[in-house]
């Protein structure tokens, strides 16, 4: 039994728009994917952090998450800035079961337990006061307390959190985020949303006695991480 992690897997069979038009490490990302899978077993379980269709809903995003219950083993999604398909956990376990799709479960306000650890998360969010309006404030404020709501249900459980959005990178940092992912304890971090260029700008490693980690697909060569072997 293994945790997995990876972000940004940007599937397209819902929407026509494919990464490969980025260039480089996309060209043919589709089929990376679905090789770099191959590592994962029916025991497993993999969390997937964010940014997972193009699809601007449930019903197109259909293909994409055929493709997404075809990975072994549990599946724990949340959302990422371009997931427009995202919409209440009632309305995803509906449409799951409608299409048969097993072992997909959203971390949002909540935790799942893996052997001694609680798997904690949200989206998170980008906030810089000087150029966010209201709405910006109001999500953000939002995300905080879906993050805090998650690590309140993990109790006295070993915490590891997984974010979409970096709570730092070089030049930013969300010091509510990162305050209370210290005060809780929390040991490790993994986040998605850095491509290309903007991985230079990724910052890894020890930090606050929190170790950060990135798990975008292509800064991890479209292969899950592996967190827990």
């Amino acid at each position: 039994m293994a945790l997995y992690a990876i972000g940004d897997l940007h599937l397209c069979l819902g929407a026509p728009k494919p990464m490969d038009i980025f260039g480089g490490a996309w060209i043919g990302y589709m089929d990376k994917l679905k090789e770099g899978m191959k590592q994962i077993k029916p025991e497993d379980t993999t969390v997937l952090c964010g940014d997972l269709s193009w699809a601007l809903g449930l019903e197109p995003a259909r293909a994409d998450f055929a493709w997404i219950n075809e990975i072994p083993g549990r599946k724990i999604i949340l959302k990422g800035n371009h997931d427009y398909w995202w919409s209440t956990a009632a309305k995803f376990y509906k449409f799951c079961q409608e299409n048969e799709f097993s072992n997909q479960f959203i971390l949002n306000n909540n935790c799942y337990e893996y052997e001694n650890w609680a798997i904690c998360g949200t989206r998170g969010w980008f906030f810089e006061e000087e150029r966010s309006g209201q709405h910006d404030t109001k999500v953000f404020k939002r995300e905080l307390i879906r993050l805090e709501t998650s690590l309140k249900a993990a109790g006295d459980k070993e915490k590891m959190v997984f974010l979409h959005y970096p709570p730092k990178y070089r030049g930013y940092e969300c010091k509510e985020i990162i305050e209370l992912l210290e005060k809780n304890e929390v040991r490790h971090c993994f986040y998605g949303h850095l491509h290309g260029d903007s991985h230079k700008l990724a910052m890894e490693g020890l930090w606050g006695g929190v170790e950060y980690r990135l798990v975008a697909a292509d800064y991890v060569n479209f292969k899950p991480v592996t967190v827990i072997p």
